[in-house]
Parts: structure tokens; sequence; C-alpha cells
């Protein structure tokens, strides 16, 4: 556990076919059902302190309490995750932690010198931000806010998990207001 952010909560890959990559979890590791969203939008989505119009797929699922995220950016708009693919290739690209005190906690890691490289927002209660690795050897490290829809979302996703049985593997991403 990190006593700066609490547990990790997910881990996010960058890749090049989210598809392929949601069978590969899927076929060999037995992860799923993914939750698949196949276009997000770019709500505030910045950069390195520019906006951006990244346009993103999104695939979630869980293994235990350890979710999972799949990432392809399906344009070339600034992003980490497109820096991440020119540096590194695919792989894992962040590691996420889970706040339902999003402004505290922002306030909190700016006084201990940390601040977004990129962040935006999914749905209300759904604030993310994204740490630079000079602060961080290897991966990212993603502060998620995960209050309202988001919240439940990631219940869901968990819930679904639990029990699954292989059936129904890759599901519409539910409307995140």
């Amino acid at each position: 556990m990190s006593r700066f952010f609490g547990e990790v909560r997910q881990l996010g890959y960058v890749v090049r076919d989210i598809e392929a990559e949601m069978r590969r979890w899927i076929e060999i590791l037995g992860v799923g059902p993914w939750f698949y969203a196949e276009r997000v939008p770019p709500t505030g989505f910045f950069h390195r302190g520019q906006d951006s119009s990244a346009e993103r797929s999104v695939a979630l699922a869980n293994s235990g309490a350890l979710q999972i995220e799949l990432i392809q950016q399906r344009n070339d708009a600034p992003s980490m995750y497109l820096e991440f693919l020119e540096k590194h290739g695919e792989g894992l690209q962040h590691v996420a932690f889970w706040t339902t005190s999003y402004d505290a906690d922002m306030a909190r890691l700016a006084k201990q010198g940390l601040h977004p490289v990129m962040g935006g927002e999914v749905g209300a209660g759904g604030r993310y931000a994204y740490f630079d690795t000079e602060f961080h050897p290897g991966t990212v490290v993603e502060l998620s806010e995960i209050n309202g829809a988001k919240g439940e979302l990631f219940r869901t996703i968990r819930e679904a998990a639990v029990d699954w049985n292989g059936a129904n593997p890759v599901r519409a991403f539910p409307k995140i207001s």
C-alpha cells in the first residue's frame, strides 16, 4: 500500500488493437467480462498544459479487486498514451489509485511537488490526473476520482467478474453521466 495514494486499484495498458487484447486476456488469462467503449469523448482532456482532443477506446475488467484497463488511442492528438507507445511500444502505461477526495488529494500532492501532466473527466465525479514518470520509475501514476456514476460503474465491473463463467465476455460500456 502506498502511504501517499493508498492501494493500487488499476493497471492501465496502452495497446494498438484493443479488440485483440481483450481476446488475449479472455482466452489466455480468463479475465473478464470486459466492459468496452469504442469511443470515449475527450471531456476536459489536457496534455502538458494544453487542451487535447485525444479520442480513445477503453475496456475495463477486474481480476479480484484489481481493475485492468486497456486503452487504444484512435487519433494522433497529443497524449501520454502516444508518448508511451512511441517510447516503449505496447504495455503497462500506468498504475492508478482511486479517491473520493479528489480536490483534497490533488492539493496535498501539489504540496509534495507532484503536478498533473495529463487529465480530464469522465462524467460527473470522474476526474482523473496522470503524473509524469520523473516522480516514479517506469510507469505513470494516475489519480482517479470514483464518485457518482464512475464509482457505480467500477462496482458493476468488479461484481460482474466475481462469478463470471466466460459467457458474454465483451459487454457495452454503460453511459456515465
